[in-house]
């Protein structure tokens, strides 16, 4: 299966959350999304925007930082955003359910590495990093996301 990479340049927080708004109309059921990156490099505000775009703008979108996992009814298909960074065992997620999620949800993982083995193959790996004078969002993905991804043109 070949891996594909896609880097691009998001100089406003704007831009990261138009990534944010543009993968929310391109997911589908069974789609993961891991959400890597440093603590302020935009991850949440990348799922934020993304359940936004999902569910409306006004809709409260904690951080799971603390619950572990948020999930959200969006019509056919439910969205859980996990944030793994608490997480001392990969069977932590198993018992939170989130492997079972990966099949029948849109899934937002912030802190995926400590899934390690049990990350999806067709997952699409989003690292964010904070540059010099904006944020770098590298999209790491294979075939599944190959094709939806061809009209991604946010900060290109």
């Amino acid at each position: 299966m070949t891996r594909r990479t896609l880097k691009l340049d998001l100089p406003s927080e704007e831009e990261t959350a138009q990534l944010g708004r543009t993968l929310a109309g391109l997911a589908i059921k069974g789609d993961v999304i891991l959400l890597r990156g440093q603590i302020g490099a935009g991850k949440s505000a990348l799922a934020r925007a993304f359940i936004r775009a999902r569910l409306g703008a006004e809709v409260e979108v904690p951080s799971p930082t603390f619950t572990l996992v948020q999930t959200y009814d969006a019509g056919p298909v439910e969205i859980w955003h996990a944030d793994l960074y608490r997480l001392g065992d990969p069977q932590e997620a198993v018992e939170l359910g989130l492997l079972d999620a990966f099949e029948t949800a849109i899934c937002l993982v912030e802190w995926p590495d400590l899934l390690a083995d049990l990350i999806p193959q067709d997952a699409i790996d989003i690292r964010l990093e904070v540059a010099r004078d904006s944020h770098v969002a590298t999209l790491t993905f294979n075939d599944t996301w190959n094709e939806r991804l061809d009209t991604l043109h946010v900060g290109a």
